[in-house]
């Protein structure tokens, strides 16, 4: 049984906390509405910062949703992590895919606009929503982007250039 997805996205953002800590990153969950934040991360030495926004989804899904801001580009320091969250009573492991914000913008952009220009499952347009759709490797379709490649991609993240003033 599914439990409530505001729990799920919760827990979510702190094992990603929790990864970035492992790799010795400090990071923090803010508290209250952040817009386009939902973890702030520094290295040791506070010369790299990156700011991260987390969507849950479960592991063996098809797709993960995602909102409408995910088609604007947030900053050079700014990533998604699409963080598999397995259900309490599965074995399958935790799955992250680290995606830089410009190349989430730019590939769910071209994914919206043609989803709309394809007819929906009667023929109909499909209307305009604020909902976007990234789809899992689950299974392979030739005309859908592949995240694969950003599968547990932390490196993207660690070799960040360093920014010019601390946090």
């Amino acid at each position: 049984m599914e439990r409530d997805k505001s729990f799920r996205g919760n827990a979510s953002q702190f094992f990603v906390a929790g990864e970035l800590c492992r790799r010795e990153y400090s990071a923090v969950v803010p508290l209250g509405d952040t817009p386009n934040v939902d973890i702030l991360c520094s290295n040791r030495e506070r010369s790299r910062f990156v700011r991260t926004q987390v969507k849950t989804f479960i592991p063996g899904k098809r797709t993960c949703s995602v909102g409408v801001k995910t088609k604007r580009e947030i900053g050079p320091s700014s990533f998604w992590i699409l963080a598999g969250m397995p259900l309490p009573a599965s074995s399958r492991p935790f799955e992250y895919y680290i995606i830089p914000s410009k190349v989430m913008s730019q590939k769910i952009s071209q994914a919206h606009g043609h989803w709309l220009k394809m007819p929906g499952a009667n023929g109909q347009a499909h209307r305009e929503s604020t909902v976007r759709i990234v789809h899992l490797p689950t299974g392979k379709c030739s005309d859908r982007w592949d995240i694969s490649p950003y599968l547990n991609k932390w490196k993207l993240i660690e070799d960040k250039p360093r920014t010019k003033t601390s946090i």
